[in-house]
């Protein structure tokens, strides 16, 4: 009775914790946004003041890296959020456009730690009323329910195997003799 109570709980943690996947993944596909577009504007920036003074990015990255000890740190820097922009733009490329369960599909984009830990910070989990949220809701319970009932067997396991050992030992012993 207790095993069923704290399977059919289980069952009830993974719905409720996966149903609010559908609008996790959108905040953070609407974070991942803005910092797409803030990266890009810093790059874009970068890039015009490098055209101004007749050079590529990347000329304008060496030239910065031969200016001593800060234009050394700011041209890594600069390389730095010139290859995260990239990342996060192809991540929210894939996202843009992806439904709920494309998105699930897509859980490898979800790459930025700092994206991820803000949107956490503003999120706050509902009941979600959308069909996306209750599909999501019914795979969490199954998983849930099956976690718990894997625990339990595996826990029982070696009581099992050791009570079939006692029956097994019990059935090969030769019938007594009477004499």
């Amino acid at each position: 009775m207790i095993g069923r109570a704290l399977t059919l709980a289980g069952g009830l943690a993974g719905a409720a914790s996966l149903s609010q996947f559908p609008e996790f993944s959108q905040q953070y596909a609407q974070r991942l946004a803005g910092a797409v577009d803030e990266l890009g504007r810093v790059v874009a920036e970068f890039d015009a003041d490098a055209a101004d003074v007749g050079a590529s990015r990347e000329q304008a990255l060496v030239d910065l890296a031969q200016g001593g000890a800060i234009g050394a740190e700011r041209a890594e820097t600069m390389v730095r959020t010139i290859d995260r922009h990239r990342r996060l733009e192809g991540d929210l490329a894939a996202l843009r456009d992806a439904g709920p369960f494309t998105r699930a599909a897509e859980a490898a984009r979800f790459t930025d730690t700092e994206i991820a830990a803000r949107a956490w910070d503003d999120y706050k989990p509902a009941v979600p009323f959308t069909f996306e949220g209750a599909v999501f809701a019914g795979v969490g319970f199954f998983i849930g329910l099956c976690a718990i009932a894997l625990l339990f067997w595996v826990i029982a396991l070696p009581f099992r195997m050791a009570r079939a050992a006692r029956g097994a030992g019990a059935r090969r012993q030769p019938p007594a003799q009477t004499g």
